[in-house]
């Protein structure tokens, strides 16, 4: 199986134009005190203080501008720390791979909980999408496993643009409230409910879609090189019977 460091990175996201050469920019112009792993703990915190910041919306919705905050910060350490290690040539492939994708995992959980927790999303729904993009998330760490292509981003959706919708949704959240309308079989439902829900839904949908389809396409070149080692094969036992 391929080294993890020898891994192709493919990030071909809706806002790469903009993201791209800000992420460089600001490598380059970066204090000297700012280390990678300065960056990751900034990612960790920005996460905790969304969940806290969700939680507290039970109290006032002023604090789901303390959410998008979490989320531009989150923005800054997460993306930046990768970025900042390749500028300054002091990557560390493993370990780095590693902690970023766990962070990852711990700051998913952080905030679908932390939506969960609070008045506008239902708790087992904000679970469910949990759920879903933890399967995303394992499906792209296999098939980087694999097939040594580390694809970040699906269908151009990547975590920048989740980032953006989310801070979109909560100024919309903070705007509009919280409206609730009666549906079939799920009763009273919240509409931040019903889009998180319908998210989760495509979510865990596009996994088992895409799952099959590289399964089935790394099925086929296990057979043709299984094909080529067996004809190999043949051939020498053919050519020791020509020798005898």
């Amino acid at each position: 199986m391929p080294k993890v460091e020898k891994h192709k990175r493919e990030n071909d996201i809706l806002l790469g134009f903009l993201e791209r050469p800000a992420l460089k920019w600001l490598a380059a112009h970066m204090p000297a005190w700012v280390k990678p792993d300065t960056l990751t703990s900034l990612g960790i915190f920005a996460s905790i203080l969304i969940f806290i910041s969700y939680s507290l919306t039970n109290i006032s919705d002023n604090f789901l501008w303390l959410a998008s905050l979490g989320f531009i910060l989150n923005w800054f350490g997460d993306s930046l720390d990768g970025t900042l290690a390749r500028y300054r040539k002091i990557e560390r492939p493993r370990y780095g791979f590693l902690i970023d994708h766990f962070v990852d995992a711990i700051s998913a959980t952080l905030i679908f909980i932390g939506l969960g927790i609070s008045p506008y999303v239902n708790f087992s729904v904000a679970l469910i999408a949990l759920v879903g993009y933890l399967l995303l998330s394992i499906m792209v760490y296999l098939i980087t496993y694999v097939t040594n292509v580390f694809q970040i981003t699906n269908l151009k959706i990547g975590p920048t643009e989740i980032r953006v919708v989310a801070i979109l949704a909560n100024t919309a959240m903070f705007i509009v409230g919280n409206p609730t309308f009666s549906l079939p079989y799920f009763g009273e439902t919240s509409f931040y409910t019903l889009i998180v829900g319908v998210l989760a839904c495509l979510m865990i949908i596009y996994f088992v879609v895409n799952t099959s389809i590289q399964a089935h396409r790394l099925m086929l070149l296990d057979e043709k090189r299984l094909e080529r080692k067996l004809a190999k094969q043949k051939l020498v036992e053919n050519q020791q019977q020509e020798i005898q």
